[in-house]
């Protein structure tokens, strides 16, 4: 049994590139974050924001460097985005990242049955999609060669901050706020990307959460913190109510983690040249974001003892 992590108690840490993946002479590096010390560590796959088409693994790294302190191994993935390629194939990438992981757990301190996925925006939808849907043929495409016959990319837990939830319906949000005229910022960069990613409103649907469970599909549950600020105008607030709802109602477990007031709100660290203006007034040092950092690791730890 893994020993939950004392409280105050901080690791010193260990970060490396190592590569995971490779797509022809293209390789896909995963940035390490190792607390030093006994173990076995809960492990955390960390998938990066930017609307599917932007960002790499550095967007994260003030979290993902607190995380680690807090007693959790994090690899903090690359995949691959548009031009390169749209949906699906970032999830086929993040999906046999986390069976590398689970292969390779052991070697970095952890083991295969304390994996867990963390994401924001974009990657917070593509954590949880990936959390409902760990064997989807789409998705299982990249074999993992020395993999043992039962590994495969389910999660102990899914955290999720400020996630695009429903693809489809923020997509419909976006164009009904640009329809109305002078819409907020963030419209005229989402909805381009959006159609850059998905090429199809259909693929926005089906690879929706929020729609997956209206549609009833057979689903994994695992459970979920969702982290997401009051005053949030970019995910709206009645796609995480619904979420929420319907995943409770198919047998999830969901605890939220609503923080009030913008300028407090817990979101990237370093965002991409794009997103940065949207982003600018996210306080990384603010007492809510210590706080919300302090109960992502506790929810790790809890669900991988």
């Amino acid at each position: 049994m893994a020993a939950a992590a004392p409280k105050n108690v901080h690791y010193e840490i260990e970060i490396e590139d190592v590569e995971y993946l490779r797509h022809g002479d293209t390789p896909l590096l995963a940035r390490l974050f190792k607390p030093q010390g006994a173990g076995p560590f809960p492990a955390l796959v960390e998938l990066h924001g930017g609307a599917w088409c932007l960002g790499d693994r550095l967007n994260d790294t003030t979290i993902n460097e607190q995380l680690a302190r807090g007693g959790i191994l994090v690899a903090a993935l690359d995949f691959r985005v548009p031009p390169a390629a749209s949906y699906p194939a970032s999830l086929a990438d993040i999906n046999f990242g986390i069976r590398w992981l689970k292969g390779e757990a052991a070697g970095f301190g952890s083991r295969p049955d304390m994996v867990c996925s963390f994401g924001i925006s974009s990657g917070g939808h593509q954590a949880m999609l990936l959390g409902m849907r760990p064997e989807d043929s789409r998705y299982t495409a990249i074999p993992y060669q020395t993999e043992a016959a039962d590994m495969d990319a389910s999660v102990r837990c899914v955290i999720m901050g400020a996630p695009v939830i429903d693809p489809i319906g923020r997509y419909r949000y976006a164009k009904e706020l640009k329809a109305a005229g002078n819409p907020p910022e963030f419209v005229d960069m989402v909805l381009p990307l959006h159609d850059k990613y998905w090429k199809t409103e259909d693929a926005m649907s089906e690879a929706s959460p929020v729609q997956i469970l209206e549609r009833g599909e057979r689903i994994e549950t695992p459970p979920v913190l969702y982290i997401q600020d009051s005053r949030d105008i970019v995910h709206p607030r009645r796609q995480l109510e619904r979420f929420v709802e319907l995943y409770r109602k198919a047998g999830g477990q969901v605890e939220l983690e609503l923080s009030e007031g913008a300028g407090d709100a817990f979101m990237s660290r370093n965002p991409p040249p794009a997103l940065q203006k949207m982003y600018q007034n996210r306080n990384p040092a603010s007492p809510t974001a210590a706080r919300v950092v302090e109960k992502m690791i506790a929810f790790v730890h809890a669900h991988t003892r």
